[in-house]
């Protein structure tokens, strides 16, 4: 490899099945979520196989998963060359949809109101890969400003219980060995499939053309055999 140039490792859908097949019975025992948030687009992926054995091995059958989403690498339409890499932006949050019977028809109600929905859970936020920390610092951070915005709606005598009902984790497919620009609050249980090197990491959902993605994959593997 030239001096200076990035090395590339590439990961298979069967390597994130099984690193989240072999990580899922210690999340489950120790943490067991009611609630799964999934930071967008990496984290959709792991999140819906997950989800797959969490429902196998415990008692929630009807594991919902929520979808946020962030960019730190994209360029989105307002953003500047200059916030790529260094700003998280909010490009998809949680809505609560409330259903109702009215007149004989089913209506619905929606509010940006996503503390509603995770007040007194157990909540494992889920994504591909623990870079800088950057993007899940943001998420863990505003997830529970949204905690705290809901708990002003219940009485003052009721709050110190409801909060300390809320429990966080953080579920990543990968963490790279090296410093954080975010350390992660005292009671935040966290879960890696893998540590690695800070490598760039190609996932199979960025591939145009799998086959070649996974042959090349393969030979990614014989090289450090």
């Amino acid at each position: 490899m030239a001096e200076g140039q990035v090395k590339h490792w590439r990961v298979t859908y069967n390597d994130i099945h099984n690193l989240i097949r072999g990580v899922t019975p210690k999340l489950a025992q120790d943490f067991n979520p009611d609630l799964m948030v999934a930071i967008g687009g990496g984290g959709f992926f792991p999140a819906r196989v997950m989800r797959t054995f969490l429902r196998e091995i415990t008692e929630n059958k009807a594991l919902q998963i929520q979808a946020i989403g962030l960019s730190l690498y994209e360029p989105l339409p307002g953003t500047s060359q200059q916030q790529i890499g260094k700003e998280v932006v909010r490009t998809q949050w949680m809505w609560v949809f409330d259903f109702f019977l009215q007149d004989s028809s089913f209506e619905v109600n929606r509010s940006p109101n996503p503390g509603k929905l995770l007040l007194g859970k157990r909540v494992l936020i889920v994504d591909e890969v623990d870079d800088t920390r950057k993007t899940l610092g943001y998420a863990l951070t505003e997830l529970r400003k949204d905690v705290e915005e809901e708990l002003t709606n219940h009485p003052e005598s009721e709050r110190e219980t409801l909060r300390a009902a809320t429990k966080f984790a953080i579920f990543v497919v990968h963490n790279k060995a090296k410093p954080k620009l975010a350390e992660l609050p005292e009671g935040i249980s966290y879960y890696a499939g893998e540590e690695v090197d800070d490598v760039w990491l190609d996932y199979p959902w960025e591939a145009m053309d799998i086959t070649e993605h996974d042959r090349l994959a393969a030979e990614d593997r014989k090289s450090v055999a």
